[in-house]
């Protein structure tokens, strides 16, 4: 037996703190897995079309991520990394043969947030600055310095941030600059890169430790720059001696197509940082740089959990199966026909303001009214509510959580983008009427 969704509830409200929130009016208990398919305690089935935000890229409880973890639960399951074991270490030496350009050496962690705080650490470490420069609408975490460095309002906590931080303006042209005077995307990320100079010439010391970005931004509402940004934004940086941090915790590991996001603008990051998908579903984080920038970090320091025999398992395991099963081409090809497909439907759904994303990580802003971009944050919601009720999950973000976020495993199929899109397109009708 089941608490089922009214006693989780419950507990839920005694015993979180409440800052912890849930989707829909009237939650599923989700109790198994399967692949691209998730199952609540009533045995329903559901289309799984957002990943527990990109964590799940090779599929619910696949036999090919937790056969070989039970194995190493059964033969070792956890020793500090001050001890010798074999799994980290492999690791380490698997990441090094994908990331892109020099990027080798590894600090393994628990979560995203940790990856990206010690990215930041190693940064001032090798720089000997202090400053850090961030994105708009970007976000890095839950620590005090991580979420300093978020440009969300409401992922925001803390009303005393830490100094030293400034943010520049973010490539979203949807919102920000296609309604201006600017006559492409590039005209006016050009203007965003700009925007970076004047930060560092004007509210800086000059002695900057590093930039952080994500490739594309992902709680922002999937903001996705054109190939060319990247480039002029690494030279930028290059010219004033600033490291490049790029934070792949939501892009990483296939869900753009490509091994990491920032490989689509061909540029190679100072220090990179990664988690989610990594372990699909087992906590670990990761951030990993060159030789040169690592050397800087001799003091001792280890993660008492970071690193461990279990998630380390999971994440070569994470690693062959992503190359095996073709993964990253299917996020290619499925994510070319979830885009295409969304883009037939903007036609007929004026609700749809801008399709946007790479691979299957792939957002559709909602606007109320396609000249204002008057965002419709309530209509979403109802979307979310009636694609639940018919079986299909559906991720929500954005400054105004007007957009959909469709970030499904890896594994979809053809057939499983057809019925999301035919849903959609019904689900849509009903709305707007």
């Amino acid at each position: 037996m089941y608490l089922g969704p009214e006693g989780v509830i419950a507990k839920k409200e005694e015993y979180f703190v409440p800052c912890i929130n849930h989707f829909y009016q009237n939650p599923p208990e989700f109790v198994k897995g399967e692949m691209q398919y998730l199952y609540d305690s009533t045995g329903k089935k559901y289309l799984d079309f957002y990943a527990g935000v990109s964590v799940m890229n090779c599929g619910h409880s696949n036999p090919a991520i937790i056969n070989p973890v039970m194995n190493q639960i059964q033969n070792l399951q956890h020793v500090c990394n001050i001890y010798l074991t074999e799994n980290g270490v492999n690791l380490a030496e698997q990441l090094a043969t994908v990331t892109p350009g020099q990027l080798k050496r590894t600090f393994f962690v628990n979560s995203g947030t940790e990856a990206n705080e010690g990215a930041l650490l190693m940064a001032q470490l090798y720089t000997g600055a202090h400053e850090f420069i961030a994105l708009d609408l970007g976000l890095h975490g839950r620590t005090q310095l991580t979420m300093s460095l978020t440009g969300i309002g409401m992922w925001r906590t803390t009303d005393t941030p830490n100094g030293g931080i400034h943010f520049a303006k973010n490539p979203y042209f949807y919102r920000d600059g296609r309604h201006g005077e600017h006559q492409s995307q590039e005209a006016f990320e050009d203007e965003c890169i700009a925007d970076v100079e004047r930060v560092i010439r004007r509210r800086t010391s000059g002695k900057i430790a590093a930039m952080i970005v994500e490739p594309i931004q992902g709680n922002a509402g999937i903001v996705t720059p054109t190939p060319g940004y990247f480039k002029k934004l690494k030279a930028l940086l290059e010219k004033h001696g600033i490291l490049l941090i790029v934070d792949e915790v939501q892009t990483g590991f296939g869900r753009s197509g490509k091994m990491f996001a920032i490989e689509n603008f061909g540029v190679v990051p100072d220090i990179m940082t990664v988690a989610k998908a990594l372990g699909n579903g087992f906590p670990i984080g990761a951030y990993i740089t060159t030789d040169e920038i690592a050397a800087a970090f001799t003091r001792p320091s280890a993660s008492t959990l970071g690193g461990n025999p279990v998630s380390t398992a999971a994440g070569m395991a994470v690693l062959n199966y992503l190359q095996e099963a073709k993964l990253l081409e299917n996020a290619q090809a499925r994510g070319a026909q979830l885009q295409a497909g969304l883009k037939e439907l903007q036609k007929r759904h004026a609700l749809i303001g801008d399709v946007r994303g790479l691979g299957l990580m792939v957002g559709a802003e909602l606007v109320t009214n396609r000249e204002a971009l008057t965002p419709a944050a309530t209509e979403v919601d109802e979307i979310l509510e009636k694609m639940k009720d018919r079986g299909i999950l559906v991720g929500k973000n954005g400054e105004n959580r007007n957009v959909l976020a469709m970030q499904p495993p890896l594994v979809i199929t053809e057939e499983d983008v057809v019925f999301f899109l035919q849903n959609l397109d019904e689900v849509l009708s009903e709305v707007a009427n």
